[in-house]
């Protein structure tokens, strides 16, 4: 077997949390006396951190702000964001992700998982979904600078991997990222991964021209197909 290991977007393929990112963005829009727009969200936000996605939208406005009040600005959003997750009887898991990962156990995959969020508030999440013992490596907010468009999230996740396991040697040709967002397949595929693109976010048709395999649910994929492909490439 070829494929040793998957990495997981958090936001839009495990958790459908992306319209509370929205409405947070849109508050601290308002609070900067700027009226908020869904284009922009979806332009500037979806499949970015917070802080690149600040600072983009701002731009667009004619705002420069400082380093410092970003970091503010970053702040009030994740404590907002832990606010609301948190007073939830019942998370927005996407439909048969669980399932898909307890699938993956079975393949003796590592497993690693890149998102927006805080690695606190990762942590938190995963906790009440009972899925933190499974992701072997987490990058969060924290790790990443410039947003999950940039491939050094994907890399980095790869890095951590092998720093935690000396004898996997996991190369780029052995992992499988699994995104919902053209800007995240295409910084995937920038990185030289193979990309599945779950129909979450946006349609099935968009993703498919950009992505080397598209499904509407995970557990349509079909990791077999996908190791013998790997092997040919």
């Amino acid at each position: 077997m070829v494929l040793k290991a998957v990495l997981f977007d958090f936001n839009g393929v495990i958790i459908n949390d992306e319209g509370i990112h929205q409405q947070l963005i849109d508050d601290l829009l308002l609070n900067e006396n700027l009226l908020p727009s869904g284009k922009e969200y979806q332009q500037f936000c979806l499949g970015k951190n917070d802080r690149s996605s600040l600072k983009d939208i701002l731009a667009n406005r004619g705002r420069i702000v400082s380093e410092e009040d970003l970091d503010k600005l970053v702040q009030k959003k994740a404590k907002a964001y832990h606010e609301i997750v948190s007073k939830m009887s019942q998370l927005p898991i996407y439909d048969k992700v669980i399932e898909f990962i307890l699938h993956l156990q079975t393949r003796h995959l590592y497993l690693a998982l890149i998102t927006k969020n805080f690695k606190q508030d990762t942590e938190y999440l995963l906790e009440r979904m009972n899925l933190k013992q499974y992701f072997n490596v987490l990058v969060t907010g924290e790790d990443i600078k410039f947003g999950n468009t940039y491939p050094s999230s994907y890399l980095l996740a790869i890095k951590k991997l092998n720093q935690q396991n000396p004898d996997l040697s996991l190369k780029i040709s052995e992992c499988l990222v699994i995104e919902d967002t053209p800007t995240g397949i295409e910084a995937a595929k920038n990185a030289g991964i193979s990309v599945v693109g779950v129909a979450n976010t946006y349609p099935f048709h968009l993703l498919q021209r950009q992505a080397n395999w598209c499904v509407d649910h995970l557990m349509e994929l079909d990791l077999d197909w996908i190791d013998q492909t790997l092997v040919k490439a």
